[in-house]
């Protein structure tokens, strides 16, 4: 069958109840597919349609729809539906569901779950939201030291249908403790008579429930782990972080950096735009927007004071975007390596003098081209233009060079400057960065633009 069916066929399928069809749908595509088709339904007629799969499969499903779809779905289920879906959702997927539900929807569904399914969203929901713990999963394989390959083998045949992943086992000791692991490749290769505790790999990669789970899905990455062993503070697993999950961690953290880095507040969460209320997007972009406006009248206060120097020399107010402009991208590029650099751990607060030593010379020779460049535009473009008597045009081309060419050196500072002293003072580098720096690189820029030209032009 067709597997790119359009929202507008699925629901006219579900109302004429060609309930084989859909089914055929559901279970012959891929769930991420079959999602995005059955999330543009309104939530009732996606549960229509969803319910017709299997229990197993509908909680695959509904597991890869965006999470304010989730919650609006399991508003509209009646208690029955929503224990059955719930109880066939990955543990992880479940946790983090549970914690968006409002309170008297979870108090309706945990009493009616099994005991270890209840006992297993307590322990999962207990974690900070920010903490490793928050995100790992409890679906993993353990194994005995004592276990020979040949009972290891068998043992992961029979659990691997309620496991995440059985690529990694993990031999647990004594309470629980971590002791070892083997890839399901060590366990092929290995003789079936041979002892677990004799193959298994005794240095293991793992993170602390408490450790942030950005810098657990970038250990992930950093040793190209399938999944990461999550231990409590004794050092005993209690779960784990699957490569997935890593992606979808540093998924939100890169948009939570560039929206901060655009001055958007809010709770940074992806794959919403369309579902966040017009009212809550103006929220989250309009304190810094206003504030930065407020302050930005600094700039018209510059220009009034410098209202003579512009009535002599018409010809600077040309000049006065395109100094505004390399200020601005200059300032932004520095901004943007530095705040990545300070995000993937490269350099820190106490690398400041290295950093602004780097940038120093970055841009001067910026500032060199630019500078060059500049004064060639003013000679080219300018030569027709009216200018005041005892002064030349080059001179008038010299000044705002050097003036570009200042703006270039100052803005990149700038911009390496501010986020590095925010990490310093314990702020994030992203909110504090971008927004400032576009009204601080505008209200040096127009300063150092009409002092130069004072000084260099005597008006």
């Amino acid at each position: 069958m067709n597997t790119q069916i359009t929202p507008a066929a699925l629901l006219a399928l579900s109302e004429s109840s060609q309930n084989q069809t859909i089914r055929s749908f559901l279970s012959g595509s891929h769930s991420v597919e079959v999602a995005e088709t059955v999330s543009s339904l309104p939530v009732q007629e996606a549960w229509n349609v969803l319910s017709l799969a299997s229990p197993s499969l509908a909680a695959e499903i509904f597991s890869q729809f965006d999470l304010p779809y989730q919650v609006a779905m399991m508003d509209c289920l009646s208690r029955r539906d929503a224990v059955q879906l719930i109880s066939a959702m990955a543990p992880d997927d479940r946790a983090l569901l549970f914690k968006r539900l409002p309170a008297e929807k979870r108090d309706m569904v945990l009493p009616a779950l099994a005991q270890a399914e209840r006992e297993d969203i307590r322990a999962l929901t207990s974690y900070d939201s920010d903490s490793a713990g928050a995100v790992m999963t409890s679906d993993y394989a353990t194994l005995s030291p004592g276990m020979r390959v040949s009972q290891a083998i068998e043992h992961l045949r029979h659990v691997a249908p309620d496991k995440e992943t059985i690529y990694y086992a993990y031999v647990l000791g004594s309470q629980r403790m971590l002791v070892g692991f083997v890839s399901l490749k060590d366990l092929i290769l290995a003789s079936p008579s041979a002892r677990i505790e004799e193959i298994m790999h005794r240095e293991v990669i793992s993170t602390r429930v408490d450790d942030d789970q950005e810098e657990a899905a970038r250990t992930i990455q950093k040793y190209d782990l399938i999944a990461l062993p999550v231990v409590n503070e004794d050092g005993a697993l209690v779960g784990i972080i699957t490569h997935d999950d890593a992606i979808d961690i540093i998924t939100r953290e890169h948009t939570e950096d560039i929206e901060k880095f655009m001055a958007i507040s809010g709770s940074h969460e992806t794959g919403v735009y369309l579902s966040t209320p017009a009212l809550v997007h103006f929220k989250n972009r309009a304190s810094w927007i206003v504030g930065l406006a407020a302050l930005g009248l600094v700039s018209g206060v510059i220009i009034h004071r410098f209202e003579a120097t512009l009535s002599n020399m018409i010809i600077l107010a040309l000049y006065m975007p395109m100094v505004a402009d390399t200020g601005g991208n200059t300032g932004s590029q520095a901004a943007t390596v530095v705040v990545r650099a300070l995000a993937l751990r490269e350099i820190r607060p106490g690398d400041f003098l290295k950093v602004i030593f780097k940038e120093l010379k970055i841009s001067l020779l910026l500032a060199c081209i630019l500078g060059v460049l500049s004064w060639g535009k003013v000679m080219y473009l300018s030569h027709d233009t009216v200018i005041p008597l005892g002064v030349s045009l080059s001179r008038i081309g010299l000044a705002i060079a050097v003036a570009l060419s200042l703006q270039v050196v100052t803005a990149t500072l700038t911009g390496a400057i501010l986020p590095i002293a925010a990490a310093k003072f314990k702020l994030d580098p992203a909110v504090v960065a971008s927004p400032a720096l576009t009204t601080v690189v505008d209200i040096t820029g127009l300063l150092i633009y009409f002092m130069t030209a004072r000084l260099i032009l005597g008006v």
